[in-house]
């Protein structure tokens, strides 16, 4: 790392090239062919020339995504230090492809990872690609608020006991809802047990800049953690970070990332990132002190309100809910007789108010870097005249949430089965060999191996009924199922 000493994190190593690269005003016969936005002047005009004018391809003085040696090499290890690991990737295919080139580089085909089954439909689809075995660990379920958990040491113990020769544990780090595991004692149990930790922390950037947030996972001793800069980072979209520690190989990880990952890597995507970790570290304890107390207020005045439930740190039981993410406002709307997909809908379209996502029971109104009070007050009002125009009788509202999967083969093994498709009503009983999730958050109602019951269907018809965005099938109308057909099996 002394190679890096010339540097602090008042540099800002991408953004200061491109502006030499504008300085010195290159006439363009390279990628991309809108040519600083000459050739598109529709596009200049609708994303400002400033914004055109470092969509640029990789050259020299830019360095190189695949094979950084300067000015990203540089942004990555001062993202690194700001994150305190040993060695950070940018990457510009979104959270998914930092959590996939995590799990492809830690497990090969048929070892085993441990990990909750309420992870996002990346890590699974990671599975897919790789052709490793999931050992799931079932979170448990708040049966009031219709949430998953955190998984339970004791459960991942005895998984650990169960598959000694597992390879990795996986942990969400937090939650979508803000629920944490207790990551700490992951780290020492993977570690006690050879194996690696690995975090998703899509929803965790904010966690390794404020001292009153939950422990972040490289800062515990976690060996690789997937943080999404462009949720709670202040990023542009689609930008995210992958960290290892030094027990990593980071050269294998670096082929690992440049099998998916674009050669085309964004400078809009890659400044933004650099730009943003600036800006944390400088000022990430004041930023996020600003959205904790944001949220603490809002929770306050809508908890008020009285049949709304805005949870928080009361949920804490040391085990499956080891810590809260305090900045997360998740709300429970089931009392008032709306799902949460309702309250969602009705606040977008009656209220020009558009939250996070809305589930069966639950809102999440995501608050981060760029929110003002006046926005909290304007959210508050909005869900209290929602109580009183529209609340109903809640007492015939459905309460599951979580579904403990029956598992019948493994991910890769169902994906690229012989197939038949079925109408869905017919489906139970058969293993399902595609996705089929509400999206967000995107973690799977059924994955590829899992077997079809009846509660599945029902809570399906459930979510479509209340307004929820089905994703997953082939079929894109959700009245078809692709199945394994045993037959051909």
């Amino acid at each position: 790392m002394g190679r890096f000493k010339y540097l602090s994190q008042t540099s800002a190593p991408i953004l200061e090239a491109l502006e030499r690269m504008k300085a010195a005003r290159l006439v363009p016969f390279d990628v991309p062919g809108h040519k600083r936005g000459r050739g598109n002047r529709e596009l200049a005009e609708f994303l400002g020339q400033d914004c055109l004018d470092v969509d640029v391809n990789s050259m020299k003085m830019l360095d190189n995504l695949c094979h950084p040696v300067s000015v990203i090499r540089d942004a990555e290890q001062l993202a690194a230090e700001a994150f305190r690991a040993a060695h950070a990737f940018f990457i510009v295919g979104g959270t998914t492809a930092a959590v996939q080139a995590m799990i492809l580089s830690t497990v090969k085909p048929d070892e085993k990872i441990i990990m909750p089954r309420n992870v996002h439909r990346s890590a699974i689809n990671a599975l897919i690609l790789c052709g490793a075995r999931p050992v799931y660990v079932n979170p448990h379920v708040d049966e009031r608020l219709g949430i998953s958990l955190g998984m339970k040491v004791a459960d991942v113990e005895a998984a650990v006991k169960n598959n000694p020769d597992a390879k990795a544990i996986l942990v969400n780090n937090p939650t979508y809802y803000g629920v944490c595991s207790d990551i700490e004692r992951l780290v020492e149990l993977a570690h006690a047990n050879g194996m690696k930790l690995l975090a998703d922390e899509a929803h965790g950037t904010h966690l390794y800049f404020n001292d009153r947030l939950p422990k972040a996972a490289m800062h515990v001793g976690a060996d690789m953690a997937a943080v999404s800069m462009h949720k709670s980072g202040g990023s542009l979209t689609q930008s995210s970070m992958l960290f290892c520690s030094e027990a990593i190989n980071v050269g294998y990880v670096h082929q690992i990332i440049n099998i998916t990952q674009s050669t085309s890597g964004s400078y809009l995507l890659m400044s933004s990132l650099d730009i943003s970790r600036r800006n944390l570290a400088l000022r990430g304890q004041a930023i996020f002190d600003k959205v904790i107390d944001l949220v603490e207020y809002a929770r306050y005045e809508i908890n008020a309100i009285g049949g709304y439930y805005a949870y928080g740190r009361e949920l804490i039981d040391g085990d499956s809910v080891a810590d809260f993410d305090i900045t997360k406002l998740s709300v429970f709307t089931r009392p008032i007789g709306l799902a949460g997909i309702e309250v969602y809908d009705l606040l977008r379209d009656e209220y020009d108010i558009q939250v996070e996502f809305g589930d069966i029971a639950n809102i999440l109104a995501y608050v981060s870097v760029g929110d003002r009070m006046k926005d909290i007050e304007r959210l508050v009002a909005a869900l209290a005249e929602i109580k009183r125009i529209y609340r109903k009788d809640p007492s015939k509202m459905l309460k599951a949430e979580y579904i403990d999967p029956i598992v019948d083969c493994n991910p890769k093994e169902a994906f690229y089965a012989n197939k038949k498709s079925l109408p869905i009503e017919q489906t139970v009983g058969e293993t399902a060999a595609e996705f089929l999730m509400c999206y967000p958050p995107g973690i799977p109602i059924l994955a590829p191996g899992e077997r079809i019951t009846q509660e599945i269907l029902d809570y399906i018809r459930y979510a479509k009924k209340k307004g929820c965005q089905i994703t997953g099938p082939e079929d894109m109308t959700i009245q078809r199922l692709q199945v394994i057909d045993a037959q051909l099996i």
